[in-house]
């Protein structure tokens, strides 16, 4: 499988040619509003390039100084003709940089994030459309509650989905932004045209600018962060309903199969629902690293002293996370097999008594709700003593209260399919909230 885009935007060459970027529109602008020599400004860029660098060398000198943009600025420095040095990283300072560059980089991830999150509800959508009217069980504290359907099962993953996309872009307007606010924020360095230059360094960027610093204002990295480990969270609602549909006691589902997909190295038998199991995994970790962010916020005074670094090692695996849950969500939907036979089936595994809200919403107006309700919870009682159906046991307890024609629907049986809501419009809404236009 090739490198995901997401991945490739977290690595350390990904990392090192967004800050470079950043000097080169730095230098840019300068040059374009005369702060810097035109002819100083138009040697940066050719210089600010990963082949001028020496990686190990770079690292080697973080671990000394704590941050790697001195050295890189040395580096660049140096690969420029003698008479153009001294005017890289001018007037600015690490964290412009870094957060610059960040942004730059999560811009280009919630792209592919954006990506695979369609990716996975659109092949949500075609199993919603194609099992709107597969009868299944509903169950509540995982056991049987009422008749449904699968397709209107699936519908409330759409709209959880296309609230995660809105989520995604607003985080991504908010982190798509530009740091270019000198040591302590106030830009003094960057001299009276600050505004000016701010604006055209977003611009050459593709990031939008604003006149607010944020070196210690992380609440928007935070939700991005978040947003991610939602994404994650909403995949692993998804496997674990694939790994419990697929158990053998109830195989209604089955993830895709394959020659020793899912194989034990024991049990020949066995076909295990491996993707969802790494989902799972996925989101169980995005969501232990999403906590950190908050205490990235706690940030004081103009600079942090320890917060800001927990950044560089969470959003990137975040952002790495995010995406393997979504894509590898995305194949289980598309390859799952689904049994109506065994759903349907299943619909009788409590003696038919899943329809005992349907029994008692009859029954309701006749008896009022709380004499219905006792009666069918008594004759519920009974049937898993006796075996018999739930409607012949009422119409027989109940006979004398009842008139002759319900207690003979009663006894006739209601049909599980007649009572399962409306889930053309269920399974509609959630297709109209998914496919909406942006």
């Amino acid at each position: 499988m090739p490198v995901d885009l997401c991945a490739r935007a977290t690595t350390a060459e990904a990392t090192i040619r967004s800050w470079l970027r950043v000097e080169a529109a730095l230098a840019t602008a300068q040059g374009e509003l005369g702060v810097l020599a035109p002819e100083d400004a138009a040697a940066i860029g050719p210089a600010a390039r990963l082949e001028h660098i020496d990686t190990e060398l770079l690292w080697r000198e973080t671990r000394n100084v704590g941050y790697p943009i001195l050295s890189l600025v040395r580096q660049v420095d140096a690969a420029l003709p003698a008479a153009r040095r001294g005017h890289v990283h001018y007037g600015a300072t690490t964290q412009d940089i870094m957060d610059s560059g960040l942004a730059l980089r999560l811009d280009a991830a919630a792209d592919r994030l954006a990506e695979l999150l369609g990716d996975f509800g659109d092949s949500l959508a075609r199993l919603a459309e194609r099992h709107v009217r597969t009868l299944m069980a509903g169950r509540t504290h995982a056991l049987h509650a009422v008749p449904t359907t699968f397709g209107a099962k699936l519908a409330g993953y759409l709209g959880e989905l296309a609230r995660h996309r809105d989520r995604l872009a607003a985080a991504r307007s908010r982190v798509a932004v530009v740091s270019l606010f000198g040591a302590g924020g106030t830009s003094a360095a960057y001299g009276a045209r600050a505004p000016e230059l701010r604006a055209r360094v977003a611009e050459l960027l593709g990031l939008a600018t604003t006149d607010l610093p944020w070196h210690v204002a992380r609440d928007s990295m935070a939700e991005f962060g978040l947003v991610t480990a939602l994404l994650t969270a909403t995949c692993a609602r998804f496997a674990r309903e694939v790994v419990d549909l697929s158990r053998t006691e109830i195989a209604e589902v089955a993830e895709a199969a394959g020659h020793h997909r899912g194989a034990s190295s024991t049990m020949p038998q066995k076909a295990n629902p491996i993707e969802s199991e790494a989902v799972i995994g996925l989101a169980t970790t995005a969501g232990a690293l999403s906590s950190a962010l908050f205490r990235g916020m706690e940030a004081g005074h103009e600079r942090a002293a320890g917060e800001w670094q927990a950044e560089w090692q969470v959003l990137p695996q975040l952002v790495s996370l995010g995406a393997a849950a979504l894509a590898t969500a995305a194949s289980i939907a598309t390859g799952l097999r689904v049994f109506p036979e065994a759903m349907r089936a299943n619909l009788s595994a409590d003696g038919g008594l899943i329809m005992a809200e349907a029994y008692l919403m009859r029954l309701a107006p006749v008896l009022g709700r709380e004499r219905a309700h006792d009666a069918v919870y008594q004759a519920a009682g009974e049937c898993r003593r006796t075996g018999r159906p739930l409607g012949t046991t009422l119409a027989a307890t109940l006979a004398a209260e009842l008139p002759t024609n319900l207690a003979a629907e009663l006894a006739g049986g209601l049909a599980p399919e007649d009572y399962v809501g409306h889930p053309e419009k269920t399974v509609a809404a959630g297709l109209a909230l998914w496919r909406a236009p942006d």
